[in-house]
This record gives C-alpha cells, sequence and structure tokens, in this order.
C-alpha cells in the first residue's frame, strides 16, 4: 500500500532535519533509544505472562555497511503490526511508548520505558535521504517494510523477516557520511548510549555482503555473513542503578573510573542518591580533590542521564551552582526535557530535585564530620574550595553546613568557627568588643609577621582559597562583631587596638621633619609615609596594605567585586614605628648621606618583608647591604 503521513502540518521533514535537534548525532540515541523503549515492552509483557515465547537475547545490533551507504539499527523487542506501523510511523508526534504506560498503568513501570515524544523516529530523516523500516510483531503476525524518501508519502509492503523486533535501515545522505565511519559511531554510541539497560553490540568492521549479484529479500541484512568483531558497547546496569547496600568501596572506585578513565587520581568520597518519591532520582556524585591553587573552578563534570540516557553535561539548572564541581551521575525522569531532549525545562520539580540534591551533599559531609572528625581534618583541604563555594551561593548548605566548616590556624590545628570564635576570645577581642580574625594568605611569605603575632599570644588562620577574599566579606556579614583581618593589613597593635594604646616617642615636628626624607627614598614605589607608635622590638618600617582595598580587588579578579576594581593598582602603605631606635638615629644624623641611607635601608628591608623589593632595587639593597657591613 501507499499512503500520506499524517504530519497535521504543511511539511515537517525541513523542520526536523534543520531546526528541531540542535546536533545532527542525537539521531543515532532517538533510535537506539527506542529500541531499547521496544526491548523493555517485551520483557514487561513477558513478566505479565500475555507473551508465550521466551524473551531469549535481547541485544540490540548497530551495524555499518559502507558499500550501500547504509547503517543499521536491530534489536528484538515487540516489533510493530501493519497497523501499528501505520498508527506510529505515520502520525509525527504520536507516542507509542505513551499509549502503551496508559493501556498497562500500574502494571508495569514506566523507568524503562524511554520514549514520550513521538518525535524520536522522524531524527532519522535528519541524515537519511531514505528510511526502511523491517518489523515483525509479538503478534502472530505478517512482518512488514515501511519505507520513506523523506516527503510525506510512503509505502508498506509484506517483508519475509522471520523473527521478533524491528531493523531500521538508514540510507546516509551525502551530507551526513560521518556516520558511515566506525569511530565517528561507536564515539557517539559511547556518549549516549554507554549506560542503556539493554545490552548494545557494535560492529566495528564494515559488513561484507554474501550475495554479490544483488539478488535479496528483505531478510538479507540478517543473512550477512558475520565476519567482524563485535562489540557491546555499554553497561546496562550500572552502579547507581543498584542498592547501596549491594555495593562496596571498590565498586564506586571501578565506576568512577569507568566514567572518567583519563583519570587516575581517587576522589575523597562518594554520595548515593536514591530516591523514588515525591521524585525519581538516582546518580553518584563524587567528590574530587579540588587544588586550592586553581582559580578556574571545572565544571560540566557531572552527567545527566533520563533513564540511563544521556541528555548532557551542563546540569546547572538541575544541581546547585557550587555542586557542579563534582563528578558523577545523576538520573531522573522527572526532569523536564524539551522535544529534542536537548535542554532542560523550568519546572518546580527541578527546583525540588535541586533542593533535595543539596540535603543530601550536607547531610552526608555533617554525618563524615560526626563520625570521624579525624579522617574529615584530613580531607578537608581537597574540599576547602568547594566548601567555600557552597557557603557564598546557597543559604540551605550554609545552614546545613556551617557548624561543621572548618578553619586551620598556622600551627596546623583544626577548629569549628563557634570552637575558633571561643578560642581566641579572650585574647583577640579589641577595645570596641569586636572579635579580631587573623589570617594569612602566605605562611612562609608572611613568616615575621605570624611569629610576631604569635609572640604576643595572638592566633592566625591560613585562608588562601580563591574564593577567600568573598568568604571572609560573607562571614563578617553573618557573625556578628567579628572582623577577619590579613596580618599584613596593619601594624600588629593596629589590627587588634586594645585600650592601652603606646605612646609616640617623637613629637609632631619630628614627624614632620622625617615625612620628606623618607617620601623621598621611596617616591618611585609610590607609597603613602604614616607615622605609627609601635612597640620598639617592631621593625622600624613596614609595609601594609589596605584590608578593605585589598579585599575589594582579589574579590573582582575573581568575579563579584566592585567595578572596574580589578584594574586598580595595589594600595600600599609605608608605616614608620616612631618608637624604633633607628628612626631616631636618622632624624639625629647630620650627614644627609647617611640619613638618606639608612631611610632606604629600612624602607629595603620593609619592602624585602612584604616580597616586592625586586630588579634593580634588590641589587642596589644587596651592594648597599655589603658595603655597610
Amino acid at each position: 500500500m501507499k499512503g500520506t503521513i499524517n504530519v497535521q502540518a504543511e511539511n515537517i521533514f525541513p523542520i526536523i532535519k534543520k531546526f528541531l535537534y540542535s546536533d545532527h548525532e542525537i539521531f543515532l540515541r532517538e533510535l537506539v533509544s527506542n529500541a531499547v523503549d521496544a526491548t523493555s515492552k517485551v520483557k514487561a509483557l513477558s513478566r505479565l505472562g500475555e507473551m508465550k515465547d521466551e524473551v531469549g537475547n535481547t541485544t540490540i545490533e548497530i551495524k555499518i555497511n559502507k558499500d550501500k551507504g547504509t547503517l543499521h539499527i536491530s534489536d528484538k523487542g515487540i516489533g510493530m503490526t501493519a497497523e501499528e506501523v501505520e498508527k506510529y510511523l505515520n502520525q509525527v508526534a504520536f507516542s507509542g511508548a505513551s499509549e502503551f504506560l496508559s493501556q498497562y498503568e500500574g502494571k508495569v513501570d514506566d523507568a524503562g520505558i524511554i520514549g514520550h515524544f513521538g518525535l524520536g523516529f522522524y531524527s532519522a530523516f535528519m541524515v537519511s535521504k531514505k528510511v526502511e523500516v523491517i518489523t515483525k510483531s509479538w503478534k502472530d503476525e505478517e512482518a512488514v517494510k515501511w519505507t520513506c524518501d523523506g516527503s510525506p508519502e510512503f509505502s508498506i509492503t509484506k517483508s519475509k523477516k522471520k523473527t521478533r523486533g524491528t531493523e531500521i535501515i538508514l540510507h546516509i545522505d551525502e551530507e551526513s557520511i560521518e556516520f558511515l565511519e566506525d569511530g565517528r559511531v561507536e564515539g557517539i554510541l559511547n556518549k549516549y548510549c554507554k549506560f542503556l539497560p539493554v545490552e548494545i553490540k557494535f560492529g566495528t568492521k564494515t559488513i561484507q555482503e554474501d550475495d554479490p549479484k544483488g539478488e535479496k529479500d528483505e531478510n538479507d541484512a540478517v543473512k550477512q555473513v558475520e565476519k567482524e568483531v563485535d562489540n557491546i558497547i555499554n553497561n546496562p546496569n550500572p552502579a547507581w542503578k543498584k542498592a547501596p547496600s549491594d555495593l562496596k568501596g571498590e565498586d564506586y572506585s571501578s565506576f568512577y573510573h569507568e566514567l572518567y578513565p583519563m583519570t587516575f587520581e581517587e576522589p575523597l568520597f562518594n554520595i548515593h542518591i536514591n530516591v523514588d518519591y515525591p521524585f525519581n532520582l538516582t546518580g553518584i556524585l563524587y567528590f574530587p580533590k579540588l587544588a586550592k591553587h586553581k582559580v578556574e573552578l571545572q565544571k560540566n563534570k557531572i552527567q545527566l542521564y533520563s533513564n540511563q540516557v544521556f541528555i548532557t553535561d551542563s546540569v546547572e539548572n538541575v544541581v546547585p551552582e557550587f555542586l557542579t564541581l563534582l563528578h558523577g551521575v545523576i538520573d531522573s525522569p522527572d526532569i523536564p526535557l524539551n522535544v529534542s531532549r536537548s535542554y532542560l525545562q523550568s519546572d518546580a520539580n527541578v527546583k525540588k530535585i535541586s533542593g533535595h540534591i543539596t540535603k543530601k551533599v550536607a547531610d552526608k559531609l555533617a554525618e563524615m564530620f560526626k563520625n570521624d572528625r579525624e579522617d574529615f581534618e584530613v580531607k578537608w583541604p581537597d574540599m576547602q574550595v568547594f566548601m567555600d563555594y557552597g557557603l557564598l551561593t546557597d543559604e540551605k548548605f550554609y545552614e546545613r553546613i556551617q557548624p561543621s566548616y572548618l578553619v586551620k590556624n598556622t600551627k596546623g590545628e583544626f577548629k569549628t568557627f563557634e570552637e575558633y570564635k571561643e578560642f581566641i576570645k579572650e585574647s583577640q577581642t579589641d577595645k570596641d568588643e569586636n572579635l579580631v580574625i587573623l589570617y594569612t594568605n602566605d605562611a612562609e611569605g608572611q613568616h615575621s609577621l605570624i611569629s610576631k603575632a604569635t609572640a604576643k599570644g595572638y592566633d592566625v588562620l591560613e585562608m588562601n582559597t580563591p574564593l577567600t577574599a568573598h568568604l571572609i566579606q560573607h562571614l563578617e556579614m553573618k557573625m556578628e562583631k567579628v572582623q577577619f583581618k590579613r596580618v599584613d593589613a596593619d601594624a600588629l597593635e593596629k589590627l587588634v587596638p586594645k585600650e592601652d594604646a603606646i605612646e609616640s616617642n617623637l613629637s609632631d615636628d619630628q614627624k614632620n621633619e622625617l615625612t620628606p626624607i623618607i617620601q623621598k627614598v621611596i617616591s618611585s614605589d609610590g607609597f603613602n609615609v604614616q607615622f605609627e607608635a609601635l612597640d620598639e622590638a617592631d621593625a622600624p618600617m613596614m609595609v601594609t596594605e589596605s584590608e578593605f582595598m585589598r579585599r575589594m580587588k582579589e574579590q573582582a579578579e575573581i568575579g563579584g567585586g566592585m567595578m572596574g576594581m580589578s584594574n586598580m593598582p595595589d594600595s600600599y602603605n609605608m608605616v614608620v614605628n616612631s618608637n624604633h631606635p633607628l628612626i631616631s638615629k636618622i632624624l639625629v644624623e647630620s650627614d644627609e648621606g647617611k640619613k638618606a641611607d639608612m631611610a632606604k635601608q629600612a624602607s629595603d628591608l620593609a619592602l624585602l618583608s612584604k616580597g616586592i623589593l625586586r630588579g634593580e632595587k634588590l641589587t642596589a639593597f644587596i651592594e648597599r647591604s655589603v658595603s655597610m657591613i
């Protein structure tokens, strides 16, 4: 018979070919998914006792015939009768899966039925000049062959196919010959079908024909010489579909390397998600080791699946932003996709799923902290960037994880925020009742400042992740009367100001006399001269950097700071210790050359301590030091 496809639109084929799918390779995902659907239906009918024949081998086969320019997708699934072919293939957007589920509502689980859109089959016309469907139903009816050349017209004829199932033959058009290459096809199968629930076999060599004269019937595709090496390309039962109680540590590790074969490092730990109410959600999330020095935070490592069909690795709408730093798999048939499954659509379920994932991760971290704090502390440095990101971007995560968030001091001791505030309360509360948390971003480079702080009874935290500037700003807003100050932000006495301020040994007139001398020797650095009454044991001069200005600049450099701040030059002050003997000696020195040398030496020592004395200035400092010795 011949007929016209009921598209209920002027001509849907050009639309399918050009606009429905953003990437033409999707056609193979759709056709293989349909084959999985057909196989899942057969298994469901067998379980219900409605099919007397044995299910038998259900492997889906993908083969290339380069000589004929065809790509074959064969299944041993439910198949179709002539009536069903007319019904399903000749009405675009009619979903056989939806009807099947409706017919057997309450009797079968739809977890194995992928296609709900009814348009997937027609993606074949994106790459084909002609499509043939040879199918035999599980019912005792004749096999049929459906043929269409990409126009609304089709033909249906009888077929000699003897076995249950469907074979789709794509006659690849000239623009799409890449899909006749073994490597290209295998790459698509590995990307989208790697974990489909039915075994998929791909022949890695071109089909050899056994009928060179071309005298063939519709069964010839099945009867060809099997000289190629067949390769099962998927894992039908991946770890995330199994019960957590059935898996051991090595199983999770093995699956991690199956997901990321080029990754040799082990993840810190994993979280297995297994929810069936109020939505269906399974998956495994892995915590990778996140290097503190990496400002560029790597995302797009979580793979989103729908019933084991790969959808995307851009999961920002399903997984909270900070969790995109994790690796692993999320699988949910309840995530709404557009008709081509290429884009996630906004939906209340998405927000619920996102919230549940956040809770699951936070609960796991809190459990680890509670059950084995020592191990939690060992893992902390490798997951701190993730924790910082979560605290900054997700309010619910902050509330859940803040009691378990750790800070580490320069002695290597870990404490929670509450423990730490109690630990420093007596020594680091200033005259205004503010609790001052001192920190360093470079414990080695700021060693002298840290030593002076600890000698005075203060404690210093190590805070040096790419997000530190944002984090401390956030924490100051969250914590009442708490201030974070980096050890090089000011003189120690000014960082934690007390009531008993030290008096200056220099009068205002003496300071005014010294200012131009010091200003002259640091003129090329553009620093401001600032006198402070410090302890005599402190350095004669020190370079400080405004906490506020530096913090704003750091925030701007990685995003989220004040507009234009990232281009602002560093803002340094040259703090002169008005109580140091050397400063008084410079004041009374009568030799102008010696006076300048002493001022220059003291200022260069301050620059050297800050790590910003370089090039010619460093060379001159070394030569001057040798000369003075």
